[in-house]
């Protein structure tokens, strides 16, 4: 698959031969492009040299760089597009051939033909084939209408607890061993499958809705010979389709055609990988001259073949075979559905991947069934709780076995089956038995639950204080049924672009010449009106005010603020177009808009651009300069340089960039160097986001002995002009964190919840927000890569316990890592394709200035590390046993899991919306804790998904997080109310509901056991048939109610105020086997008094006060239990109100009320076998002496409980205080070492250098790829395609340089 003519190699110099290009004059040794064959151009070194005017011609094809072609081809080089991409390689590329080792070329799609893209079928099952691609219809609900009800049955019978009533109504449907009504359990089981299928089909409601809005979007889809408005579900492979700016793209589309010079097309990806920077695409050369008009898109019948697809957002391979010619594809002609265009008119694409096909719904994951801790818990409690009545049911039946002839013999009138056996007699009794002990696992506790669940999923949605008013969004919680694992979370992974931040950069402060120059306050020298209303290139935007530098300005007498501002204007890539006679500003990232913006508004306005020139009004004068050659940023520099002829003809370099960089650049150190080092240092402590600006007059004699090298290629400049001349300052930015972004971190961490940010932006970015919000503190010990690999290894190679050392929990760790490490690191992720290869030691050639000296710092650093740690110094021995790979490599997973969850921080930067799933699944592999995932774009769905508990913010992203999230919020700050309040009392409301619930199930019910022993095992039951029907369901009910709704231990306040009353939900202090053991034990104990107690009181009695007959014995013993739950309710609740005290009085009220309605004389009369207990209850309460039973019982289980919870608290805290004065003088305090901080010049102060900017921008200048000439080719397609409303526009005169 070669490459056609529009990939000719061409050369980014004057000349016939390609060479390298000696650095630029001033520009300190930056040796940019390396000689042939010691590596490709651009990638060693740190940036590419580009002299304005000696590239390509105007439109001739994209940005493009030199790469060394695969061994064999006798050191040739081969000029590819440029692909810098959202999460793209700039690195080098590999041939198509290799690439199919990865993913193999099965992907044919022809363009407008889809009667040749429908031939394609792939293989399900045996003979069942279906269409190989997919259609642009997206379904992320789980059920749909046919498959509703067996998929909703089959996943709720998942649950043992429905086993188990299924198998207990079964049982109940035979006669001969059924001891109750059959509708007694199968009533409340319609009822409780039919609640739950409700909330769930609620649910998916919401997905369906999610999902027709985004199938119905519009686009216009090219049919025929015209583009007609459709919907995204209509999109096929291989359609045509028209975007217009700010459009959503649909699909995966090949970039054709688009309105912006050489067909590049601008797109913004934050809501794939959270970048807000631009990136650009660019079409093929020949689509972009070729398809000029709709005619001729019409006709286009180009083939792309690809790589099938997959979830890798870096990468892709194909080639378009076109004219009988091929043209090699690559990740930057892509345009991946989620991208919405900007700053681009129009563009037109193909589509290739639609549908689930797509790479952002590859990475977007599967629905998972969440269920909750408690939950799980209650699954393996159903279990326990039927085997013991089924241990007991056995005794029971045996016990019968024994006495049954006994019975027969003193009762022979009983026997009603003298035919059976007793084998027979007691397997019948045996599962009598079981059904009259089925209530020991209350259905209508699991009924109640799902109320319980509801209510406090309302509380959630009612919480004012939970409501954002500025985009009018209330707290919502999506999923009913998770609300108790909000109390319980210990691990959150945050997203960072508008989730933490609100994606708005403003220019905050800057330094001059060393002095600084910050907002003026609002009381003092604050203006009331604009104070830039003198300029009239102004846009009124710069919210940052300072009279003193703008009075420097104006009087421009100060040499150093007015290079200052003039590096601004100049040292960038911003493109700038006319409109409604206004500049409008094109910016590559929002950190060059913010400082090109406070350069216009400080009267150093950036007017135009040609590839050899720029034009800047400074202060109503205007001035041209000659662009001789600009050096991009990329990762490795981190600077950007701008060569420029001034008009009065002296040369001159300005930079800017990071701090750590600019200064190793310093001519000299004198005082504005310190107070600009000082400056920083201020600036970092505030956590803005930092570059400094130099700049040095370059002789022409240097020019001129630079630029014969350079066009000579002759060898590299070495060592002359090292120095920068000096120091302008610096600039700090601020990226606003969303309201209340630190003050809630800090109180997380204070609830024991470690916090993750998972990141698709740069490190540099990433931790500069880490230690905006606090997450990171200057006393942390940020451990980085390399001693991230070396402290794992010694721990897999040694299999030791390395990671529980006290010396680690007593450091303050933080780890920052990357895409690419956790690539290499965790084996779960090369169960993927693999991405495409980088080479990883690919700036070895070339060494910054200061390098040797931080190779210094990093081998201290490294020393120190492992002494502190107790690792050994040299490296483990290599493991030739592939077995002993493969194990390590488990180990090495485990180790990394281990290592980061000792950390206070951890911070992942360039993941893909799979990696952040992955490292939230290790996390509960490895750790079994509930975790929580926020974010609120695309990006954040699988990992949203994967997370114990999901939450989407209703952010600027769009709303595709909140349709797949469980709880939605409007900020980040509510997340601390979600949790510390509403979690929290989820958590011990329904833990409190689950004990007590247990307790007076085993209380009411245990009786039976104790009852079958006096009854001759026959299986009677105890009390009235309608006292057990009605105890669960009016007797007891609402105040159990209420502790599952209402229950407070403290309120919100004071959880708000107490983040550590946390703790006990991330234990499971408030439920587990013990509590469990407890509340059975417990409500065993009561029984055994209730009966045992009436019992002993009744024997031998006899006369008008006796109660030693059934009906009478049973209403005692159901009295007293019924008056001793009640008993403990009250003492359980804390939170007492009005409704509470209700509740328990309509609960006894219910009791009265309806035994004396069953136990009246005329029920009586119409049915004596269901209303048998005539006047019992009003025979016993109307006796003083069995009421003084029925007082003697309900003490005995309520004073010896209460003085327990009394005294047992009393004696803890004490023994605490205790030993807490006991420990106080001996406390250690621990002191470490302090750990030279690599790429740092001084430990003294920490490098808030973050810029989002991507490479390749300074390419498109200097080549004049990005350059407006006039209407273009794509032009004459938009005026075609375009509305009549938009015609105007598009028609309008466009700047020409």
């Amino acid at each position: 698959m070669g490459t056609g003519p529009a990939q000719t190699p061409r050369s980014t110099r004057a000349g016939p031969e390609p060479s390298p290009a000696p650095p630029g004059p001033g520009d300190t040794g930056d040796s940019d492009v390396t000689q042939e064959g010691s590596g490709p151009a651009g990638i060693r070194g740190g940036e590419t040299v580009i002299r304005a005017g000696m590239g390509d011609s105007p439109g001739r094809g994209a940005p493009e760089r030199r790469h060394k072609a695969q061994p064999g081809r006798a050191r040739k080089y081969e000029w590819r597009p440029e692909g810098p991409t959202s999460m793209g390689s700039l690195g080098q590329r590999e041939d198509l051939q290799d690439e199919d080792r990865n993913s193999a070329f099965t992907w044919k799609v022809q363009a407008n033909n889809r009667a040749y893209n429908r031939q394609f079928k792939e293989k399900v099952i045996l003979c069942w084939q279906r269409k190989k691609y997919k259609t642009n219809v997206i379904r992320t609900a789980k059920y749909s209408f046919f498959s509703f009800l067996p998929l909703n049955l089959y996943e709720q019978f998942h649950r043992v607890s429905n086993l188990f009533f299924l198998l207990i109504i079964i049982l109940q449907s035979i006669p001969d061993i059924s001891t109750l009504p059959w509708f007694s359990l199968s009533t409340p089981m319609v009822c409780l499958l039919f609640i739950r299928a409700t909330r769930d089909l609620v649910d998916d409601m919401g997905r369906h809705k999610s999902d027709r809005a985004i199938n119905n979007r519009p686009c216009q889809i090219l049919m025929g010979k015209s583009f007609k408005q459709k919907k995204w579900q209509d999109l096929c492979v291989g359609d045509v389709v028209c975007l217009r700016k700010d459009n959503i793209v649909p699909a995966d589309m090949l970039l054709l055609a688009s309105t912006e010079p050489s067909s590049l097309c601008y797109v913004e990806t934050v809501d794939i990988d959270g970048e807000t920077n631009l990136k650009f695409r660019q079409a093929l050369m020949v689509t972009h001259k070729e398809l000029a008009t709709i005619k001729k898109m019409a006709s286009f019948q180009g083939t792309v073949t690809c790589e099938a697809p997959n979830s890798r957002m870096h990468h892709f391979v194909g080639c378009l075979e076109w004219n009988d010619k091929k043209y090699s594809l690559d990740i930057g002609n892509l345009l991946l559905r989620g991208c919405r265009i900007r700053n681009t008119d129009t563009c037109y694409g193909l589509v290739i991947y639609a549908g689930f096909d797509t790479k952002i719904m590859k990475n977007c994951g599967k629905i998972h069934l969440k269920r909750t801790k408690l939950d799980l818990l209650m699954n393996k409690l159903v279990v326990v709780i039927f085997i013991s009545v089924v241990l007991v049911c056995l005794v029971l039946a045996f016990g019968f076995g024994f006495s049954v002839k006994e019975l027969k013999d003193h009762h022979y009138y009983l026997s009603g089956v003298r035919g059976s056996s007793v084998a027979a007699e007691s397997f019948f009794v045996f599962w009598s038995f079981l059904i009259l002990l089925s209530v020991t696992i209350p259905m209508s506790m699991f009924i109640l639950s799902e109320f319980i669940y509801l209510g406090n999923s309302v509380f959630i949605d009612w919480d004012v204080q939970m409501y954002y008013k500025p985009q009018d969004v209330p707290a919502k919680a999506r999923s009913t049924s998770l609300n108790d694992h909000l109390g319980q979370v210990e691990y959150i992974f945050s997203d960072k672009t508008g989730t933490l931040t609100q994606n708005i950069l403003t220019f905050n402060k800057c330094c001059i010449n060393g002095r600084v120059y910050g907002p003026d306050s609002e009381t003092t020298t604050r203006p009331k009106e604009n104070p830039y209303l003198w300029n009239k290139f102004a846009d009124g935007k710069l919210l940052f005010h300072n009279a003193a530098l703008l009075h420097l300005v104006r009087t421009n007498r100060d040499e150093a603020v007015r290079e200052f501002w003039r590096l601004l204007a100049i040292c960038h890539t911003v493109m700038v177009r006319e409109s409604h006679h206004q500049l409008l500003y094109q910016a590559a990232s929002p950190d060059e808009g913010a400082l090109v913006t406070a350069a216009r508004n400080f009267g150093y306005v950036f007017l135009s651009r040609t590839q050899d020139t720029i034009t800047i009004m400074e202060l109503g004068e205007e001035r041209v300069y000659q662009v001789l050659a600009i050096m991009d940023f990329n990762s490795t520099r981190k600077r950007m340089s701008v060569l420029v002829r001034k008009p009065e003809g002296t040369i001159c370099l300005y930079t800017k960039g990071a701090d750590t960089v600019i200064f190793e650049r310093l001519h000299r150190r004198g005082a504005v160097e310190f107070a600009t080092e000082e400056a920083l240092a201020a600036f970092a402590q505030e956590t803005l986001r930092t570059l400094c600006l130099a700049y040095r007059e370059v002789a022409e004699d240097i020019y001129e002995d630079w630029q014969q090298r350079h066009q000579e290629a002759s060898l590299l400049l070495q060592n002359r002009a090292q120095a920068l001349q000096q120091l302008l300052g610096a600039t700090a930015i601020e990226d606003r964190l969303q309201d209340g972004v630190p003050e809630t971190i800090k109180c997380l961490k204070k609830s024991n919840i470690k916090i993750w940010v998972l990141t698709g932006d740069k490190q540099e970015t990433a931790v500069n927000i880490g230690f905006a919000c606090e997450l990171l503190s200057e006393n942390m010990l940020i451990l980085e890569e390399k001693e991230i690999s070396r402290i794992l290894e010694t721990y897999w190679e040694n299999s030791n316990n390395l990671l529980t050392r006290e010396s680690l929990s007593q450091v303050k760790l933080a780890l920052v890592i990357n895409g690419d490490f956790l690539d290499k690191l965790l084996v779960s992720l090369r169960k993927e394709p693999r991405a495409l290869v980088q080479n990883v030691n690919m700036d070895e050639a070339w060494q910054e200035p200061g390098q040797s000296r931080r190779d210094f710092l990093y081998a201290r650093r490294l020393s120190l590390l492992c002494r502190r740690f107790g690792l050994p110094l040299a490296a483990p021995p290599a493991q030739d046993s592939r077995a002993r790979r493969s194990s390590s490599e488990v180990l090495q997973e485990r180790a990394f899991v281990d290592l980061a969850s000792k950390c206070q921080a951890v911070i992942c930067c360039r993941v893909t919306p799979k990696q952040k799933a992955l490292i939230v699944a290790l996390v509960k592999k490895y750790h079994q804790v509930v975790t929580l995932a926020i974010g609120d774009g695309a990006n954040d769905i699988n990992m949203i998904k994967t997370a114990d508990v999901g939450v989407g913010l209703a952010g600027q992203e769009g709303m595709q997080a909140v349709q797949n999230s469980d709880f939605v919020l409007g900020q980040f700050c509510f997340l601390q109310r979600l949790l510390l309040v509403h979690g929290r009392w989820s958590y011990v409301r329904i833990c409190k509901f689950l004990r007590y619930f247990f307790y007076k199930s085993m209380a009411s019910m245990m009786v039976q056991v104790w009852f079958a022993c006096y009854n001759g095992f026959t299986g009677q039951p105890l009390y009235e048939g309608w006292f057990l029907a009605l105890f669960n369901l009016l007797y007891s009910t609402l105040p159990v109610l209420y502790i599952g709704l209402f229950e407070q231990d403290v309120s919100a306040e004071q959880s708000l105020e107490k983040p550590e009353l946390y703790v006990v939900g991330q234990k499971d202090e408030l439920f587990n086997y013990w509590v469990f053991v407890q509340a059975i034990a417990h409500g065993v104990i009561t029984s055994l008094v209730n009966f045992f107690m009436t019992l002993w009181i009744s024997r031998d009695t006899a006369g008008p006060a006796s109660f030693s007959d059934h009906q009478s014995f049973a209403v005692v013993v159901a009295l007293s239990c019924l008056l001793s739950i009640t008993m403990e309710v009250i003492l359980i609740i804390k939170y007492w109100t009005a409704l509470c005290v209700a509740t328990i009085l309509l609960s006894l009220g219910f009791y009265a009320i309806m035994t004396t309605t069953t136990q009246s004389f005329w029920l009586f009369r119409v049915s004596p076998k269901t209303f048998p207990f005539l006047y019992a209850d009003l025979s016993v309460v109307s006796s003083p002496s069995i009421l003084l039973v029925v007082l003697l019982s309900v003490s005995i289980n309520t004073f010896p409980v209460l003085a327990l919870r009394v005294i047992f608290p009393a004696l803890k805290e004490l023994r605490a205080k205790e030993e807490k004065v006991e420990e106080g003088p001996s406390e250690e305090i621990f002191t470490m070492e302090p750990l030279p901080h690599v790429h740092r010049e001084s430990r003294a102060r920490r490098s808030s250098y973050a810029f989002s900017h991507r490479e390749g921008y300074a390419n498109l200048i200097t080549q004049g790829t990005i350059l407006r000439r006039g209407p273009g080719v794509s032009s004459d397609i938009a005026s075609e395609s375009l509305d009549p409303s938009d015609e105007e526009a598009a028609s309008s005169p466009k700047e020409s340089h």
